[in-house]
This record gives structure tokens, sequence and C-alpha cells, in this order.
């Protein structure tokens, strides 16, 4: 059974909060908060009139296979900070005038 992505999500924010109040950061390590994040079960059950669909029980949603997947990605996916469009646009300024146009 898949894990709920928007459950874990909130789950892994809390960890991450807690681990890095509790935790001086020079002893921090990815592999310990990895570990945590390892623990967090939360799976979704069958519908059982609809076989191809699940059900979180703890916050409700309700999708196929596919959704679960499509909404785990875009949780995982960096939003994207006011550095990384900077670092875009003086991408873009450095390319010459011809590859500007390409685009």
């Amino acid at each position: 059974m898949p894990n709920c992505p928007e459950c874990t999500a909130r789950e892994k924010k809390k960890i991450q909060t807690k681990y890095e109040a509790d935790t001086p950061e020079e002893e921090r390590g990815r592999d310990d908060l990895y570990k945590l994040y390892d623990e967090i079960e939360i799976p979704m059950k069958m519908d059982p009139a609809r076989k191809g669909n699940f059900i979180c029980k703890r916050c409700g949603l309700y999708a196929t296979r596919e959704q679960v997947s499509d909404i785990r990605y875009k949780l995982n996916q960096k939003e994207k900070t006011r550095e990384d469009k900077h670092d875009d646009y003086l991408e873009w300024w450095q390319k010459s005038k011809k590859e500007k146009q390409e685009n």
C-alpha cells in the first residue's frame, strides 16, 4: 500500500523542525534525518468499491496510484528561491545575442 504523500510531507516537516531545534548544527547529518524519515508510515487503504483507488484515513485523500505518485512528485519539488531566479537571469544575461534569439 502506498503512503499518503500529503500526510508524509507534513510529518517530514515536523521531524525536520524538531531535529533542527534539538540537534546542534555541527552534529547534524543527512543520514540521521533520513533515518527519521524512514520511520514515517501512513499507509492508505484500498477502496473496496473501486479497486484502483486509495483512501487516507488520516486526511481523507482519495486518489489512484498515479495521482498519489503525481502528488508526491509535486510535494518533493524544490521551490525556486530568489537566488535561483537571480542565477537564471544572470545566466541568460551572459549568453551571446545569438543564443538568446534562438530561445
